[in-house]
């Protein structure tokens, strides 16, 4: 019975994954740099809202992979393979950490991946931090790293909240099948 219940998971987490990868395909770039707006948060977090926090963040992982392969991912090195897709889209399993209080949970795994992309802007892409962005002078590389992907990261967490929400009130979605 148990590996009928994991075959069942495993299935379910790769539609989801499936259905963000086609999701990324469908966005707005907002920088020329990276960071992106779209909708690839909202099956990611429903997955892991269903099925916890550790198939959620294995499979952010496996979306994050196949974002950088095939999703027209840009990396420098190592550091920003791991940070900016492997880490950071892992981290958003972290909203089922709180499978009852769903927007508490993409809360929680949309700070988790801002913290992935914001230490990737510090380490990797802070080198090439302007002198001048969004009509502020930048000083310091945690402070523009963290404005940078707070832009589209809040946008992506707010619309995704939203549908959540909604699907959490209308429908037994969110519910693991027993």
């Amino acid at each position: 019975m148990k590996s009928k219940q994991t075959t069942r998971i495993l299935c379910e987490g790769a539609i989801m994954v499936a259905m963000a990868v086609v999701l990324n395909f469908l966005k707005f770039d907002l920088f020329a740099q990276g960071g992106s707006m779209n909708l690839l948060f909202i099956p990611l977090m429903v997955f892991a809202l269903r099925r916890g926090p550790v198939w959620g963040m294995g499979a952010g992982l496996v979306f994050g992979v196949l974002k950088a392969v095939i999703g027209g991912g840009i990396a420098y090195g190592w550091q920003s393979l791991l940070l900016d897709y492997a880490l950071a889209y892992a981290l958003t399993g972290l909203a089922g950490l709180t499978p009852k209080k769903p927007v508490l949970g993409t809360v929680i795994g949309a700070l988790g991946a801002l913290a992935s992309f914001v230490l990737s802007g510090v380490i990797v892409w802070g080198m090439y931090m302007p002198d001048v962005f969004l009509g502020m002078a930048m000083k310091n590389v945690w402070v523009y790293s963290f404005i940078y992907n707070f832009i589209y990261t809040a946008f992506n967490w707010l619309i995704a909240a939203i549908v959540i929400y909604f699907l959490s009130k209308k429908t037994k979605l969110l519910q693991p099948e027993k």
